[in-house]
């Protein structure tokens, strides 16, 4: 599996832009740059990263997995409610594969689908 630093440098790569230009649209230093593809830096901070996905044109959720963290909204929701954080316990015991955790999207958004249609009748 690829390090943050390593899959970070292929979706720079792939959105054309050097580190530099990366750096001046993010407004950080160069070096800091160079200094997270080579892995001598851990991955910046969860909203630096959805900065940087966003001038990359990559969805954040994927920058965010190679970093291991989470977007701070989500984390406060997970931390005000127990029951959020046992959901994704039971799903990460449960070892769900991709096409799992897509339908279980699709279920999550047919739940408020649902509640919607029982208050529009």
């Amino acid at each position: 599996m690829n390090t943050f630093g390593e899959f970070f440098r292929e979706k720079r790569r792939a959105s054309g832009l050097s580190q530099r230009e990366l750096a001046d649209r993010a407004g950080l230093d160069f070096s800091y740059i160079s200094k997270l593809e080579n892995g001598r830096l851990p991955p910046p901070a969860a909203d630096t990263i959805v900065r940087l996905a966003g001038l990359l044109d990559c969805p954040s959720e994927e920058l965010l997995s190679a970093a291991k963290k989470l977007p701070g909204e989500l984390s406060d929701t997970l931390t005000a409610e127990p029951k959020a954080v046992r959901f994704l316990q039971e799903a990460s015991r449960l070892q769900l594969s991709p096409d799992e955790w897509e339908r279980m999207i699709g279920t999550l958004h047919g739940l408020r689908q649902g509640d919607w249609e029982r208050g529009a009748s």
